[in-house]
């Protein structure tokens, strides 16, 4: 097995000391492993889910009944990624005389991005695992991005690339025929998708 140098350390792509439970809106990618198609495919500019896309869809539209002082966005599902926009606002979660909420490796914060973002890789991670009958698979790539929203105009462009994201597809960075020869992996053993908590998976 081949292991990292002692030395290196993983790099986090959160900006430092910010307080990502602060009010806000953020625009989240999550891509799969390797960037495998594993959640559909795009027909006629029109994303077509699998049992695994929509597992992932259930899921991120779940997030708020799991962290409610967050309000979705536009988001999008597609074959080897999610887009979304997550929002965190003052009024559901009373931030009057809050004490700092900077999330440290090790030490997540209740109700930030990185929490809400973990426990939703984490849940759809398990139930794709029951799909496929393969216990213990990686389903996403081990980090995410985020970019903080600053103002109305930068909110308005995010929601159109995203409503746009299937039509562009095939100039899409993520897509495998962009970033090298990797081929939809299909789910093995599909079996109805039954409902799961988040703990459960």
């Amino acid at each position: 097995m081949r292991h990292a140098p002692a030395h290196r350390q993983r790099r986090s792509l959160r900006l430092k000391d910010y307080d990502y439970a602060q009010a806000g809106a953020y625009f989240v990618t999550i891509c799969t492993k390797d960037r495998v198609c594993l959640f559909g495919d795009l027909v006629d500019g029109e994303m077509q889910l699998n049992a695994a896309g929509r597992v992932a869809e259930r899921y991120w539209l779940d997030i708020p009944g799991h962290f409610p002082h967050t309000e979705l966005d536009a988001f999008v599902v597609m074959p080897n990624h999610v887009h979304g926009i997550l929002m965190i606002g003052d009024a559901a979660r009373g931030t009057a005389c809050r004490a700092p909420t900077v999330e440290r490796f090790g030490q997540p914060v209740a109700g930030s991005i990185p929490t809400a973002v973990r426990s939703f890789k984490s849940a759809v991670t398990k139930q794709i695992n029951l799909l496929q009958g393969a216990a213990g698979t990686t389903v996403w790539q081990r980090n995410y991005y985020e970019h903080i929203i600053r103002d109305e105009a930068a909110l308005d462009g995010i929601r159109e690339y995203i409503d746009n994201n299937p039509l562009q597809w095939a100039l899409d960075r993520e897509n495998p025929a962009n970033v090298g020869a990797r081929h939809a992996v299909p789910l093995r053993n599909v079996r109805q998708t039954t409902q799961q908590s988040w703990e459960d998976g």
